[in-house]
């Protein structure tokens, strides 16, 4: 590639995931690219290894086998991964709470996963961290669904919206409601 030349990622992802649809080697490379963000973020939500990797290895069947239907819409290929996952996840959730009749906000409490990055270094007091994630935990399934997707996974807005399958605005406000809920939750906390 001459000096100075820009490659758009998202071309270039696209033209690999078009490979993908013939070439197995191509998928791999989607694969590798994407394993560890789809487990940690699959991971965060079921807190199993078990379920973790069961759950990632069928996004990526899901995928493969899907993957003709797939097309770019200018979202990276990620969203639609998250997509599957946030599928799959539902799924899971809801037949545990079949068995167990958990309800599924219980069941979406973790503990926080060893391979998550750490939520901010310079805290360096594992009390508040702990702390933090007690409050994200607490959360509606959505809005911690929301604070995984845009701080954990950095997803923008726009892919977010493809996750959860709603507009960016929802997304915005969504996110803007869950900050203010989370503000209000270190008000009360700094006075008790």
């Amino acid at each position: 590639m001459p000096f100075g030349v820009f490659v758009d990622p998202l071309r270039a992802e696209s033209e690999l995931i078009e490979r993908a649809k013939t070439d197995p080697d191509a998928f791999g490379e989607l694969y590798e690219r994407y394993i560890e963000r789809i487990y940690n973020y699959v991971y965060f939500r079921v807190g199993s290894v078990h379920d973790a990797e069961d759950l990632t290895a069928r996004v990526f069947l899901k995928a493969l086998n899907n993957l003709n239907r797939y097309r770019f819409v200018g979202l990276p290929f990620s969203a639609w991964l998250y997509r599957i996952a946030h599928n799959l996840i539902a799924n899971h959730h809801r037949d545990q709470s079949r068995r167990r009749e958990i309800p599924i906000e219980d069941m979406a409490v973790v503990n926080i996963p060893a391979r998550l990055p750490a939520i901010d270094a310079s805290m360096g007091r594992a009390q508040e961290a702990e702390a933090l994630w007690k409050m994200i935990n607490d959360l509606s399934p959505q809005k911690r669904e929301l604070i995984l997707l845009k701080f954990v996974e950095k997803l923008s807005n726009s892919e977010i919206a493809a996750v959860l399958n709603k507009s960016e605005s929802a997304i915005k406000s969504l996110y803007h409601r869950t900050l203010l809920e989370m503000r209000e939750q270190i008000d009360r906390a700094d006075f008790d």
